[in-house]
């Protein structure tokens, strides 16, 4: 395939608050190419992804693009679009005000097709990816999988210029990651223009042609997939040495009792559904001192339904045999009570969290179980946050803002938020 380059690049920089994010890039997108940019957590990636989608204009150097991206447009699919859809729900959730206390949201085939009728294409990649079943569900209640297709889905459909995957795969059960890497591959061998970001060359499906990989915001190879993947500086790249890591805190003080001889959680033929749609059905549990347990099954199994019955965070409790170490949910307890006892690590509590803040000020909040910091705090929670971010290597990130790390350090954010308490059960979905 010959034509203009779709877009050039040439000396392009980005700053984040006086921190370079990017530095110096070049590069172009012929027709018939099909890119994949690799590089580690703090890369660039993303950064790369805001500045090609329009989301980012702040930067300087040159960027140019094509007739065809010009009107065709970017679709950037990433973990910060499925959030943006999320609070804008929120926002407007009006359940106080209506007859059934529930408003859905948006729903999913109300985001694939906006105002267009279902067509053929339509039809096909619903069926494709498999989805049919939640296109009446509101975003907010389906699976991080689902919500994964629904976009991949809708951007499709809109035909753009360009098409962004950031880690594609991340979050997906296995059998959902070979589906999705079959429809990869498909678009591949399309004429749809796509560029993946991924942080290991073992996520490269085949079809990819070239291949970038950036470190610390520079571009350190660029061109064609198999000369590059042969180059012993890019398994560096990938790898690189693990930050240094302080010794682990002491446990912080905890001002609550739990029983030695009762279950730390018990559920008895617990069932939970959403109109017609069955969640959970008659389901027994019981998670004793001592043990370590594995919830596994695909997306949109139930995993998350489950740990909202537990952590106090879903209404379908109420009425239901669940006891939370020793005491029977709806027996009197806050949900503050609740929370106390848990450190929580999920999409959904990423997919919430407060904007504008301080990377210390999101792990401190982990002290009060807020999605923002709303509370008075401290010097020794000060401390305790800072000796925290140490433990997991992120001592340099305290000040910056939480907003401006790539998704896996906010990640590694999160976990020392959920520790930071010592808390009785950590929860990672």
């Amino acid at each position: 395939m010959t034509g203009p380059a779709l877009l050039k690049l040439s000396q392009v920089s980005l700053t984040y608050r006086a921190l370079p994010a990017l530095a110096d890039i070049s590069w172009r997108l012929e027709p018939g190419q099909q890119w994949a940019c690799l590089g580690p957590n703090g890369s660039g990636k993303t950064s790369l992804a805001r500045i090609l989608s329009g989301q980012t204009t702040h930067y300087s150097g040159q960027y140019v693009r094509s007739r065809k991206l010009q009107e065709n447009g970017v679709a950037y699919v990433c973990f910060e679009q499925a959030r943006a859809l999320v609070e804008r729900d929120k926002k407007l959730d009006d359940s106080e005000t209506r007859a059934d206390a529930n408003d859905p949201g948006t729903l999913v085939r109300d985001l694939i097709l906006g105002d267009r009728e279902p067509d053929e294409q339509f039809e096909r990649w619903v069926g494709r990816l498999g989805i049919e079943h939640i296109l009446g569900r509101g975003l907010r209640y389906i699976s991080t999988g689902e919500m994964r297709k629904s976009l991949l889905v809708c951007a499709i459909l809109a035909r753009p210029g360009l098409l962004i995957l950031d880690s594609p795969l991340d979050g997906l059960d296995r059998a959902t990651q070979a589906e999705f890497h079959r429809a990869l591959q498909e678009l591949l061998r399309s004429d749809q223009a796509l560029l993946l970001l991924c942080r290991q060359a073992e996520d490269l499906p085949t079809g990819v042609t070239h291949v970038m990989a950036l470190q610390e915001g520079r571009i350190l190879f660029a061109g064609e997939r198999d000369d590059l993947l042969a180059t012993p500086g890019l398994h560096r790249l990938l790898n690189p040495p693990r930050e240094t890591m302080a010794a682990l805190p002491p446990p912080a003080p905890r001002h609550y009792q739990i029983p030695d001889d009762q279950p730390l959680l018990q559920l008895r033929g617990v069932n939970v559904s959403y109109g017609d749609l069955e969640v959970l059905q008659d389901l027994h549990w019981t998670f004793d001192h001592g043990q370590h347990c594995l919830i596994a099954g695909p997306n949109g199994c139930g995993k998350s339904t489950l740990l909202s019955l537990v952590t106090g965070d879903n209404h379908k409790a109420y009425g239901q045999d669940i006891t939370l170490f020793g005491v029977r949910r709806g027996s009197g307890e806050s949900i503050w009570d609740i929370k106390q006892k848990f450190g929580q690590l999920d999409n959904q509590l990423h997919l919430n969290f407060a904007r504008g803040m301080k990377v210390i000020e999101v792990v401190v909040s982990g002290f009060f179980d807020t999605v923002g910091l709303y509370d008075d705090w401290g010097d020794e929670q000060r401390r305790t946050a800072e000796q925290w971010l140490a433990a997991l290597g992120l001592a340099q990130v305290g000040r910056e803002s939480f907003d401006a790390l790539s998704f896996g350090l906010q990640r590694m954010v999160l976990m020392a938020r959920a520790m930071v308490k010592s808390p009785a059960i950590l929860l990672l979905d």
